[in-house]
């Protein structure tokens, strides 16, 4: 070949090459949600939902991926069962999941709720045992309240809060509803919270907080009570009732328990009048309330005004028998015009906001929302659910 020849032959192959097209990178994995919701139900009924994560494979998953801390607030841990009663085991991977963490070199620390502590103070002990650091808060000498806040937080970078107590009944006999939470604030707010809450278990007064910043006004989280709050996470009854206040067209809560009045007898009109000045505009207002609090007239003075309906929902027994403080629709939430929401851990009863430990999280968005309005529209069409007879005023 000549060198003309040659030298023609190689530019075409040098052209040809740069011609080829470079691989393309994968598509980026889509960022998770900041709030994803979780579901707990009781055995036996249709209150399953496919589409929606059960905490109890959901909280060992999120254990089993710390790298560095596991924080825990809750107001008591038992993996049971009673006795005579059926036991599920739900709980226990959890529980396994904690021991290997703790195993591995993560630091597992636990609060509990001194007072209920003294019910159930095997499972604490149990993880105890296996390397996790353990302190009871004695809150009802502080506020006269609980601990009744139900929450962990994995290495700083989510949490998840919710109704579930880290019962194996919560995950097995009972309705309850919780969210898996990524976004930063809300992640910070609650180890600013822990912090604070572990300081005072340990006799100590919290460390000045860093103030929490928003990463935006979709989500955000609030707490109780008022005196013992980290900068930056406000108090979750003026959310409360500055929520309810937005509304324009409909308004659905899903609770254990309602009350107008204080455990002392004082007066707590607080949501009762927001409630009721969201009818008076118009406004649709639903409520479906456990069996445990059927009989307070709170619930059936509420049910006699002009545009708010009041329901019971009753779990049944089923194949199960007697099992204690089980077979109840136990979940804390409220959707507002399906554009936001809340998901917590209060009852509507004025202790839960003045004297006791408790967290929830507000999210404006329409998807997240609409779908919690769905969970609201299956327990209240459902066959366990029926209408609460109102007390004419």
């Amino acid at each position: 070949m000549s060198l003309r020849a040659l030298g023609v032959l190689l530019f075409c192959l040098g052209a040809c090459g740069g011609t080829q097209p470079t691989p393309s990178a994968a598509p980026a994995a889509p960022a998770p949600p900041a709030i994803e919701l979780a579901e707990s139900w009781p055995l036996g009924t249709s209150l399953d939902h496919a589409d929606v994560v059960d905490a109890a494979d959901l909280w060992p998953r999120m254990f089993d991926g710390a790298a560095r801390t596991i924080d825990l607030g809750e107001f008591y841990l038992s993996n049971g069962p009673e006795p005579g009663a059926p036991f599920s085991g739900k709980l226990e991977p959890a529980l396994t999941a904690l021991e290997r963490a703790a195993v591995r070199g993560v630091r597992v620390r636990l609060l509990v709720d001194e007072t209920f502590h003294a019910k159930y103070p095997e499972t604490v002990a149990r993880l105890a045992a296996k390397g996790v650091t353990v302190r009871r808060w004695d809150v009802a000498k502080a506020t006269g309240g609980v601990l009744h806040a139900k929450y962990f937080v994995v290495d700083g970078r989510e949490a998840y809060l919710g109704s579930q107590n880290f019962d194996w009944r919560s995950l097995a006999h009972i309705h309850e509803l919780g969210v898996r939470a990524r976004d930063p604030a809300v992640v910070a707010g609650l180890a600013a919270i822990f912090s604070g809450d572990w300081e005072r278990a340990g006799g100590q007064a919290p460390a000045a907080s860093v103030p929490i910043s928003a990463s935006g006004s979709s989500v955000r989280l609030a707490a109780s009570p008022a005196s013992m709050l980290p900068d930056g996470v406000p108090w979750d009854l003026p959310e409360l009732t500055a929520a309810i206040g937005r509304a324009r067209h409909r308004i659905r809560v899903q609770l254990l328990t309602y009350k107008t009045k204080a455990r002392d007898g004082a007066p707590f009109p607080t949501l009762d009048d927001a409630l009721r000045g969201a009818a008076a505009r118009g406004v649709h207002v639903e409520l479906v309330v456990s069996h445990w609090g059927e009989k307070d007239p709170s619930l059936r003075a509420l049910a006699a005004v002009p545009g708010i309906s009041v329901s019971i929902v009753t779990i049944p027994k089923g194949d199960f028998g007697d099992i204690p403080f089980a077979r109840v629709a136990h979940a804390k939430y409220m959707v507002v015009d399906d554009a936001e929401c809340w998901v917590g851990t209060s009852n509507w009863e004025a202790d839960y906001f003045t004297k006791s430990r408790n967290v929830g999280v507000f999210y404006t968005n329409a998807v997240f929302a609409t779908r919690l309005g769905r969970v609201f529209e299956d327990v209240k069409s459902s066959a366990y659910t029926r209408a609460l007879t109102p007390d004419r005023e």
